[in-house]
């Protein structure tokens, strides 16, 4: 099993905060990914930080595919890679990670 994950930190105006058009399209973008039901996805989990603790990332996602190529093919899928867009465009940083789980 392969377990994607991404983390983003959302781009904010000089006085530190997000816009709203910004958080809307963000939202809107999420709800996306997180909608995707593709070949050989597992699971699937979108969500904001909690803000329990200093420092964290804006959001994450995390999914879960049943081999490579499943995950593979949710990397190159054109309505992921649609909403990707859209968070890139949002985001100050985003950090990616892939591994075996099992």
């Amino acid at each position: 099993m392969i377990r994607n994950v991404v983390m983003g930190r959302v781009r904010t105006g000089s006085d530190g905060s997000v816009s709203a058009d910004d958080r809307e399209q963000l939202a809107q973008a999420l709800a996306g990914i997180a909608a995707l039901d593709l070949p050989g996805q597992l699971s699937m989990s979108v969500g904001d930080d909690l803000g329990l603790r200093e420092g964290g990332w804006s959001f994450a996602i995390v999914n879960d595919w049943v081999d490579e190529a499943a995950y593979r093919g949710y990397d190159a899928d054109p309505e992921h890679n649609r909403h990707r867009a859209v968070v890139g465009a949002l985001c100050e940083d985003i950090a990616r990670v892939q591994f075996s789980v099992g």
